[in-house]
């Protein structure tokens, strides 16, 4: 019996094999056909996120780079509260995509969710071109219609718009366009820098695009054209329903988020108090305490993950000044410019296409850095740390605000004129506006070191299953910097009634304004100088990590090993003769 079980066995061992290798697919046909096919569609899927991703930061800069005009203009807004309306709505739009994003792991689905941000983004985007931007000549039947919103109802449909297309910002960001549906868990510490220095390329590539067109839609035979903001809205609304039916919308995983990060924090922070009071622990470092093996809640697996995590804390930090530099160009720089003379031989350029100087430092320095990477620099190695392209960018920042200062000091010397900006006259000074172009290329040669190389230590520094964790993070504290920048910005007018952020520039102090930020943004870069070193042990280590996990690498150790062995047997006094041969 036991050989007739056996030999049955063997026979549907035999069976199964025959049919195994009937059902399997002819090499090259169908299985090249499978591949290319997932290929395919994951290159569609890549076109459809950057596509989605280009119409989103065309609408965002859109709503941004006319806002002040708007608000000085035609809302009848003081300087500092046009600044501050604009620098509360980036940074609101930096924190919603962290709000929407734990809605999306906890209350509501993630289809449901990104359809509802969808119509919130368009309604945002409808009603600003009616209500917000200078559309006040409407002709019906031969008949000439005014403008019949009052100024309290124009500021609440204006504000209501910018609310709804700032949560519709955070939903796109945050489920259609995130950082982790570009695939980049096995790229080497090189390859990531080049992602994120075309990544970022591309964004202010199309920015230029957007401060172009809307300076042509400033002018008055182009008025119409404001309504390509909602139509470009639109199109990102069907691209992203194209998504949505061909299951395109990437799923994060989901064994870590938000709420475990602040979980473990607030766990280790009511243990450490218990333990301060009651015994004391021998525990490396404070986060221990959330730990299962120090009466915590959290394995030793998620609390290590928030460790390296809290190491990025410092560098997230001082991001919040550099950023709020950054916030100048929509703001303090915006009304430099708008207080200049704009007459361009003839020509009355638009308040917005100063802006495009800032962009073109970052166009031209990517392509230069990455050809100087690939040249001189193999691809096993990293090239310069990051952490030297950030202080030499935060360096350019503070340079920017004091040059800034300076270039205010130089516009107040120039006799006044009038000039007409939205059907207002205005007296603004003669100095060319292109006077204050090196204070925009400075802060354009600080984007392009800065924001590359802090989200790669970001992305790069902490491990795969948090860095999603780990770049909202770096969202959250550029936010914070925008905030930071409007509270500065109410503190200097309130602090000297007026004086160091003015509603007439040429009656006030603003370049007061602009040392006092370069002063704290010098003082930044020198704090980050200092622990600067920290990263780059940081990187180096996982970037050897890196190199040891390569194929080529695992296979030279190995040899090594072997001969190691084989050098320790022979050299061996342990092993007697007759087991040597």
């Amino acid at each position: 019996m036991p050989c007739a079980d056996g030999r049955d066995m063997q026979e549907k061992q035999l069976l199964n094999h025959t049919a195994d290798k009937e059902q399997r697919p002819l090499p090259g046909r169908s299985n090249h056909a499978g591949n290319l096919s997932q290929s395919e569609k994951k290159l569609q899927e890549a076109i459809c996120v950057l596509l989605v991703e280009l119409c989103e930061r065309f609408t965002f800069f859109g709503i941004v780079c006319n806002m002040i005009l708007f608000c000085t203009v035609k809302l009848g807004y003081h300087n500092y509260q046009a600044a501050i309306v604009n620098m509360c709505f980036v940074g609101t739009s930096m924190l919603t995509p962290v709000l929407v994003g734990w809605l999306a792991e906890c209350l509501v689905g993630r289809i449901k969710l990104v359809c509802i941000c969808m119509c919130l983004h368009f309604l945002g985007t409808a009603l600003l071109p009616v209500v917000a931007f200078p559309f006040e000549d409407i002709y019906i039947d031969r008949r000439h219609i005014l403008h019949t919103l009052t100024k309290r109802e124009q500021k609440i449909v204006f504000y209501f718009a910018l609310l709804t297309a700032s949560l519709g910002i955070g939903g796109i960001r945050a489920i259609v366009c995130p950082l982790s549906a570009y695939n980049l868990e096995d790229c080497g510490p090189k390859e990531l820098l080049s992602f994120f220095n075309w990544f970022y390329w591309l964004i202010n590539l199309n920015s230029a695009v957007v401060f172009v067109s809307i300076s042509y839609i400033q002018q008055s035979v182009a008025r119409n054209l404001g309504f390509l903001i909602p139509f470009v809205s639109a199109l990102m609304a069907m691209i992203t329903i194209h998504m949505v039916r061909g299951e395109m919308i990437y799923k994060p995983k989901t064994d870590s988020s938000l709420l475990t990060t602040f979980g473990v924090i607030a766990s280790a922070l009511k243990m450490c108090c218990m333990r301060y009071h009651y015994f004391s622990g021998g525990v490396t470092n404070w986060l221990d305490h959330a730990k299962e093996n120090y009466g915590g809640q959290y394995s030793e697996t998620q609390v290590e993950s928030i460790k390296s995590l809290a190491r990025l804390f410092p560098l997230f930090a001082f991001q919040i000044l550099y950023r709020t530099c950054i916030m100048q160009i929509p703001s303090g720089y915006y009304l430099q410019t708008m207080n200049s003379n704009l007459n361009f031989s003839g020509f009355v350029l638009p308040v917005a296409a100063m802006n495009v100087i800032s962009i073109v430092p970052l166009l031209v320095l990517v392509p230069i850095l990455e050809c100087i990477n690939s040249c001189l620099f193999s691809s096993k190695d990293t090239g310069h740390s990051p952490t030297i392209y950030v202080v030499v960018g935060q360096l350019s920042a503070a340079l920017s605000v004091m040059v800034a200062g300076f270039s205010e000091i130089h516009r107040k010397h120039f006799p006044q004129v009038e000039q007409t900006l939205s059907e207002e006259v205005l007296l603004v000074s003669s100095m060319p506006c292109f006077h204050l172009a090196p204070q925009y290329i400075l802060l354009g040669v600080a984007e392009a070191l800065v924001t590359p190389s802090c989200s790669l230590l970001s992305f790069r520094l902490v491990p795969e299953r948090i860095r999603g964790i780990s770049m909202h993070f770096l969202t959250l504290f550029n936010g914070a910097g925008c905030f930071m920048g409007a509270f500065f910005v109410q503190t200097a007018h309130a602090g000297t009634q007026g004086n160091w952020f003015p509603h007439l520039l040429h009656e006030g102090k603003l370049e007061r304004f602009f040392f006092f930020l370069a002063s704290l943004m010098t003082v930044n870069t020198l704090g980050f100088w200092t622990i600067a070193h920290r990263y780059d042990n940081l990187n180096q280590e996982y970037t050897n990590e890196f190199r040891g996990s390569l194929p080529e690498e695992k296979l030279l150790k190995h040899e090594k090993a072997i001969k190691h062995y084989g050098s320790v047997l022979e050299s061996s006094p342990i092993l007697s003769p007759m087991e040597k041969t």
